[in-house]
Formats: C-alpha cells, structure tokens, sequence
C-alpha cells in the first residue's frame, strides 16, 4: 500500500468521515482506518491519539461542513424565506451540492448505545447547534415580514429540521424523480402557507 508522503490532516479528516459514515464507529477496525487514511496505525494514533478522538475530530469536521454550507446557500438566496425552502428543494436535485443521503450526527446518535456518551453526547450537541441555525433563519424571515409575527420559530425550525432529516432517509432508502420532488413539496407546504398567511 502507497503512504502519504506527508500527514495531511484535512485529508485523513475527510477519508475517516467517509469512512465512518458507511460503517458507523462501532464496526470501523484499525485496518479500515489504516486503509482509508493511507497511513500506519502509529501515524493515526500519533496524529489522533485514539479512534475516539478521530471520530470525534471527523465528526466536528462533518458538522462544520454542514453548518457552512448551510450559511452559504442563505446568504446567496433572494430572502430568508426563499434559502430555507430552496435548501430542502435541492434535495431533490442530482447533483446538488447541498445533498446528504444521511446525516452522520444523526446515524451516530442512533448507533449509540447507553454507555456511548462520550460520542452521543457531541452528536446531539451538533444537532441542536444546527437547529439553532435553522431558527436564525427563520427568525429572519419573520423579522422580513415572511412568516406572521406570531408564528413560533423554536418549533418551527424543530419541524424544518424533521423534515429535512426525512428527506435524507427517503433519499437513502432509494426515492428519487418525481416520487421525491412531490415529497420535498410536501415538506415545503407548511412554510409556504405561512408565507402566504403573512402576506395576505
């Protein structure tokens, strides 16, 4: 097997995150991280002292990436309304730069068992600081006048963030075309219905 050359830790950081999102942290061995990050095992524990603080470091890594990608496409969008709606239509675009088939926070927290805090723990914290982003959003909208003043954004960026993770389960289990546009519309509806209340 070719090693690095160099320790390169985005790169070691992106190949564990692909690495355990198809195998969960549980089922990954030390070979699997020696084979995806191309390096020794005593490389890996000099760079990360310990499997769990890979994890962890991968983790962090993949939420980083969500939260920013997230902040991209809202400050690019027409009005805050228009980023959070067209954020979950692109889920249904191939392609779309946007499109996770399923959240590693969420898979993490599912896997974990009740002795798993070290890793549960940090994995429900993203989630929560996520949500916290998807409420900013939709604060936004309401301050743009696009949501009724007395529409209630805790619980509706709750709903926002079920709907999307519904979306990442469809796409998983294989729903696409025109099965998974109309699903996003679905998911989409209650938003705009309150756009067209605050209008009216």
């Amino acid at each position: 097997m070719t090693r690095m050359p160099a320790y390169d830790r985005d790169a070691a950081l992106e190949a564990a995150i692909r690495l355990f999102w198809a195998k969960g942290y549980h089922a990954t061995s030390l070979k699997d991280l020696e084979n995806a990050l191309n390096m020794r095992p005593g490389s890996i524990y000099a760079a990360f002292k310990s499997k769990q603080a890979l994890f962890l470091a991968a983790m962090e890594r993949y939420f980083e990436k969500m939260q920013a990608g997230f902040r991209a496409h809202m400050a690019e969008a027409a009005s805050p309304l228009h980023g959070l709606t067209s954020f979950l239509r692109a889920y249904a675009e191939d392609g779309s730069s946007v499109r996770v088939h399923a959240c590693l926070l969420l898979k993490t927290l599912l896997e974990a068992t009740t002795t798993d805090s070290e890793i549960a723990d940090p994995a429900r914290d993203y989630l929560d600081r996520m949500k916290g982003e998807f409420e900013a959003g939709l604060s936004a909208a309401q301050a743009a006048g696009e949501f009724p003043d007395a529409a209630d954004t805790a619980r509706l960026a709750r709903r926002y963030q079920a709907a999307l993770t519904s979306l990442q389960v469809e796409l998983q289990r294989g729903l696409s075309g025109e099965e998974l546009a109309g699903f996003v519309e679905d998911l989409v509806e209650p938003f705009d219905r309150l756009a067209e209340e605050a209008a009216s």
